[in-house]
């Protein structure tokens, strides 16, 4: 926790931008409904959903992250119920979301309760970092990297709606990199 609180301390006043995965498919979201940005960091995918009118709750272990989109928050004049919380000690309730997003965190025990958690209909927005990187940016250890198609395979009871991941194939200085990028819908 230490680490992230000093990250987000050092992270500057801008407001974040929220998950490609979830900027670039907002269209699928829901005109309603309640949200979840699970592993929320300063909470970018969060201030997005309330924005686009859904109520949002965003949940992260850091105090210091939590504390800086509560503040992001009130400068948009948006309601986040945003909660410091260990999110793998304390995952979703069954049934309890209409939209999860997750960006750049990794915990395998978790994706059994994300799917739970879903509604049914319900969206997940899901990115994270890939082991065959083309630039040496997030994390080193492979517990914390997907495997090729893995993110498919972590939640392969979603209906598929959107996947990307390129890997290292072509032009290298070209398209999405390093990370893997999935909506599913629980049907």
């Amino acid at each position: 926790m230490d680490k992230w609180n000093r990250i987000y301390r050092e992270a500057g006043d801008a407001i974040p931008d929220p998950a490609p995965v979830l900027a670039d498919n907002a269209h699928l979201l829901p005109k309603s409904g309640l949200a979840l940005d699970l592993a929320c960091g300063l909470g970018g995918s969060a201030l997005l959903l309330a924005q686009r009118g859904l109520e949002t709750h965003a949940w992260d272990i850091s105090p210091e992250g939590i504390g800086r989109l509560d503040g992001y928050a009130g400068r948009l004049g948006l309601t986040v119920h945003a909660e410091t919380l260990d999110v793998v000690g304390n995952p979703p309730a069954e049934e309890s979301f209409d939209v999860i997003v997750v960006s750049r965190f990794l915990d395998r025990s978790l994706p059994s309760f994300i799917v739970k958690a879903l509604k049914p209909g319900g969206l997940l927005f899901y990115q994270t970092f890939t082991r065959e990187k083309a630039a040496g940016i997030g994390p080193t250890d492979p517990a914390y990297l997907l495997e090729t198609n893995e993110l498919p395979r972590l939640f392969g009871s979603l209906r598929l709606v959107f996947y990307r991941e390129e890997g290292l194939i072509g032009d290298l200085t070209l398209g999405t990199r390093n990370q893997a990028f999935f909506v599913g819908r629980k049907d």
